[in-house]
């Protein structure tokens, strides 16, 4: 039997190796295992590697021990990443110290939206040797002459994908035309899409493509559940109730939107949890005590939406809830990416009305499996979406979540065309579509309106809902 490769086999500095070790890992994962000898001789990369991978220390390490072995007395940044949000630069940032912490004169700089100029421009009128920062901002500074990328030997972006869905390609590309031709860059995907083989040609040279782990790879250590919910009176009850759930030590909900993070979480809050949101639209010294607050275990759920919740790194989440299932399949694997980290066991669990059918479809298609249906007594759903396979389900009797479950059959077995999603007539399915209020007052459907009362006049008591204004996201 072939023994497991070794960091103190893959020809790095001695002194990255010992922080590695001491931060308790011996043995690479298997895109750490490809990606640091390939950065080592100098190729340029396109990598596509699913979240939780190791990909941070895949590219840091490499980039830290090329540092280390061949000083510079050039000003300026010579390894830049460019990263789509403020969280993952920041968990970005943080590996690069703590790696690189047995390193003398390795100095870190992170450009991030939402921090004060004259902090930053403090930190950038000084000696620095790797620069973390988001497009935006980095463009920002570079009009203002404090950044200077003439000296950059190493170019990573990661997570492109993302940040091409984010509108920032031009801003990337304008990043890259600023550097060296002579880079080299790495490139992290989720996926290989034409948009980025079509960035990748103009900016790497001759790349070696390495796929270490799909994304649509499963998460093996991940339940995944998908409870049926009849309305948002319906969710809230349920949503409640899996809070309770001994069993959950700390948990990420996601919902669709800014507005409904931040309702939901003073809802929560309100009810006795430790809660609070998390959204582009925070300032970054208030996300900043979010996430601090998460990492200490200050807080026990944190709302937040998909692109905020973006390189969150925290071992003690144990669940994560999609309150809103999300537009995007991909963002399915990456939001229930969030738990199950360092090898943990983690549980996502996905709460879904009929108006959820198609991006029930699309997850189940692009991931290649169904998601088990769990029902838990008390909170059964009045009108399922579709039938489980072999027209039967079975039912919890002891009232804890999950306790049994039932298989679905795929998307779209389910009643004639004479009845909707919920086995009433089609005038019926077609008032809740059109966003007919049920006898709480709530909004029928799943995503975007925000709680619903469970009755009285508690935290979660009735409220009009008013479509939230259109803000230009924060990032």
């Amino acid at each position: 039997m072939t023994e497991p490769l070794r960091f103190d086999q893959l020809n790095l500095d001695p002194r990255l190796v010992a922080a590695v070790t001491d931060s308790g890992y011996t043995e690479p994962t298997p895109v750490q295992a490809q990606v640091i000898p390939a950065l080592l001789q100098g190729a340029d990369l396109l990598v596509t590697s699913r979240t939780g991978s190791g990909k941070t220390a895949a590219f840091m390490l490499p980039a830290l021990h090329r540092l280390a072995t061949q000083p510079s007395s050039s000003r300026g940044p010579r390894l830049l990443i460019l990263s789509p949000t403020r969280e993952l630069a920041t968990q970005i940032t943080n590996a690069a110290k703590n790696y690189g912490r047995n390193l003398k004169q390795i100095r870190i700089v992170s450009i991030l939206g939402g921090m004060p100029y004259p902090v930053q421009n403090r930190m950038l009128a000084k000696p620095f040797e790797i620069l973390v920062a988001t497009p935006g901002r980095l463009i920002d500074q570079m009009e203002h002459g404090r950044v200077d990328l003439s000296k950059v030997e190493m170019l990573v972006l990661d997570e492109a994908d993302r940040m091409l869905d984010m509108g920032f390609i031009d801003a990337v590309r304008r990043i890259a035309a600023a550097t060296p031709n002579t880079r080299q860059t790495l490139l992290f995907s989720a996926t290989f899409d034409k948009e980025i083989m079509r960035l990748s040609e103009s900016l790497l040279r001759e790349p070696v493509r390495i796929e270490a782990t799909s994304l649509k790879s499963s998460h093996e250590n991940i339940e995944q559940r998908l409870h049926y919910v009849d309305n948002l009176a319906h969710k809230n009850r349920l949503l409640a109730h899996l809070l309770n759930d001994q069993d959950l030590n700390q948990v990420i909900v996601f919902t669709a939107t800014k507005r409904d993070a931040d309702v939901l979480a003073s809802d929560l809050s309100g009810m006795g949890h430790a809660a609070a949101a998390l959204h582009g639209d925070m300032h970054q010294g208030a996300r900043n005590r979010t996430l601090d607050g998460l990492r200490r275990g200050n807080l026990r759920v944190l709302v937040a939406t998909d692109v905020a919740a973006r390189g969150i790194d925290v071992p003690g989440i144990s669940h994560v809830i999609n309150y809103d299932l999300p537009k995007m399949a991909e963002d399915y694997v990456h939001r229930i990416g969030r738990t199950g980290r360092a090898g943990n066991k983690g549980m996502a669990i996905s709460l879904a009305s009929g108006r959820d059918l198609i991006q029930l479809q699309r997850i189940e298609r692009f991931t290649g499996k169904s998601i088990t249906v769990h029902t838990i007594e008390g909170f059964e759903p009045k009108f399922p979406i579709r039938a489980p396979a072999g027209g039967k389900g079975g039912r919890s009797h002891s009232g804890k979540p999950g306790t049994s479950s039932q298989r679905p059959g795929r998307p779209g077995q389910g009643p004639a065309r004479s009845t909707g999603s919920y086995g009433q007539t089609s005038a019926d399915t077609r008032g809740r579509a059109a966003g007919a209020r049920d006898h709480t007052g709530a909004r029928s459907g799943a995503q975007g309106h925000g709680p619903a009362p469970a009755g009285g006049n508690g935290p979660w008591a009735a409220r009009r809902d008013k479509p939230a204004q259109r803000r230009k996201p924060s990032y």
